[in-house]
């Protein structure tokens, strides 16, 4: 449900995109991810900080994309939150030796002790380099491709993610302490 929440502006983006304009679709991204935030609090649900940051994001970039009616505002909305995404993750870890994929993910998965370090960092480096190729790749599309190529980019980033996660998966996989997994009593 969690995961649905999070995709759903971009899906409601691009159908109304496709039926509409980007204008439409603009308009209906920000207002999907306002409801999200009421859902989210009428339910009494935290908000995660991720997603404030988002509704900022997708507020003033849809919003100058309306009011001036200039559709490369929201075309490069992608980019600033992927660069910012980059950019905490590689300022945590460099600036403050904080691994912020390991304090999300370290609970759930336990790492052998003798590479545990190394694979938090390279974890946490590789969404760094991931973020940083989707915003670059979103900027090269926007700039050099139909407007309709682009949304269609931005979709895909949804499968992108599975793909990058399922390639982590795999990896980490290879490094787990499968001796200290969690198993209930019998």
């Amino acid at each position: 449900m969690k995961l649905l929440l999070e995709i759903l502006p971009i899906v409601a983006f691009f159908v109304a995109f496709k039926l509409f304009d980007i204008f439409t679709a603009t308009a209906v991204a920000m207002a999907i991810s306002v409801l999200q935030i009421l859902w989210l609090k009428l339910r009494k649900h935290e908000v995660p900080k991720m997603q404030w940051f988002n509704l900022i994001i997708i507020m003033v970039f849809g919003g100058l994309t309306l009011v001036l009616h200039d559709e490369s505002f929201i075309m490069i909305k992608p980019t600033i939150l992927y660069w910012s995404f980059a950019a905490v993750l590689a300022i945590s870890w460099f600036g403050f030796k904080k691994n912020l994929i390991k304090a999300v993910l370290g609970k759930e998965i336990a790492l052998r002790p003798a590479v545990e370090n190394e694979v938090w960092f390279k974890l946490n480096l590789g969404w760094v380099i991931y973020f940083v190729i989707l915003g670059i790749l979103n900027l090269w599309i926007a700039y050099n491709f139909s407007k309709d190529t682009w949304a269609d980019f931005k979709l895909s980033t949804i499968g992108l993610l599975f793909i990058f996660v399922i390639c982590q998966g795999v990896w980490l996989s290879k490094h787990m302490d499968h001796d200290s997994t969690n198993t209930p009593n019998q």
